[in-house]
């Protein structure tokens, strides 16, 4: 199964209008939301038949048996993440403890433990022959990483051979965008005409390139500045990126997503405009994959 991955370098940009306009015009069988800290891609992607939910459970976290815990101090004194209170019985802060459980190792009573915790929750959605695979990151928790991994084993372990799945990306350049990167074979940029959105495309283009992801850029809202979306174009042809196109701002498409309505649907500027990037996308896709 292959994968195009809508990535964005910066929130806000439209990064899961272009995925839900594609994902609805190549009708595909596979797509997920790797964008665990908040997912939105279900929001415009209609009803589904059936959904499967279940915990995610990260690195366990350490815990102490107030019975045995004779406050002596030494797991205090060794936990560089201060989740170890002082107290009559010492207690652990579950969201400051990363469970490294050295706290474990020096406790000369055996009073402390460690247990799993849930800090995520996977979902599958079916509908017919479509997989939808998302999850949604426990407030405070730090893997997220591993939860965008598991959201793509997830889609990988529930759809039958199909040709392309379509992933709708985290923003930034950290764990959860690497996570995402890992594995696919074109990374489509969706970039603002910003000085910040053009400062973080060129950051995650850096992390694509890293990983040895090809990547294709197009720009959004493009006539809010149209100067910066010229430098953005003059970036690309210098450093050999395919630059796609540029979808201007469409009232209608706003609109349409506030409804719950898919883009695709629409007969817009900005819509005609992301079929002719999306045509363009699997050309790219389509002479990496052969390559």
């Amino acid at each position: 199964m292959h994968q195009i991955l809508i990535l964005s370098g910066k929130g806000g940009t439209g990064k899961t209008t272009v995925a839900s306009t594609f994902i609805a015009l190549s009708q595909a069988k596979a797509y997920a939301d790797c964008d665990v800290d908040a997912p939105n891609l279900h929001l415009v992607m209609g009803s589904f038949t059936k959904e499967q939910a279940s915990d995610y459970f990260g690195l366990p976290k350490a815990m102490i048996d107030s019975d045995l815990c004779t406050a002596c101090s030494r797991c205090f004194a060794v936990c560089r993440f201060d989740a170890v209170i002082p107290g009559p019985t010492y207690r652990i802060d579950p969201i400051a403890c990363e469970g490294c459980t050295y706290c474990l190792h020096v406790c000369p009573v055996g009073a402390i433990s460690t247990k799993p915790v849930k800090v995520g929750e996977l979902k599958l959605y079916e509908r017919g022959e479509e997989r939808f695979s998302t999850a949604t990151l426990t407030m405070g928790s730090g893997t997220t990483g591993k939860l965008v991994s598991e959201v793509k084993k997830q889609l990988r372990d529930n759809t039958q051979e199909t040709e392309v799945a379509i992933l709708d990306g985290s923003p930034g350049i950290g764990c959860p965008v690497i996570a995402s990167l890992a594995g696919v074979d074109l990374a489509l940029m969706v970039a603002e005409p910003s000085v910040s959105a053009f400062s973080d495309l060129k950051r995650v283009i850096s992390s694509a390139r890293q990983l040895q992801v090809p990547v294709a850029v197009v720009v959004n809202k493009y006539d809010m500045n149209p100067t910066i979306c010229g430098e953005i174009e003059v970036f690309c042809f210098k450093e050999g990126i395919p630059f796609l196109g540029k979808i201007p701002y469409d009232g209608q498409v706003i609109a349409a997503l506030n409804k719950g309505e898919n883009p695709a649907c629409l007969n817009s500027p900005a819509s005609n405009a992301l079929k002719s990037i999306y045509s363009k996308t699997l050309q790219v896709w389509k002479e990496h994959v052969r390559q």
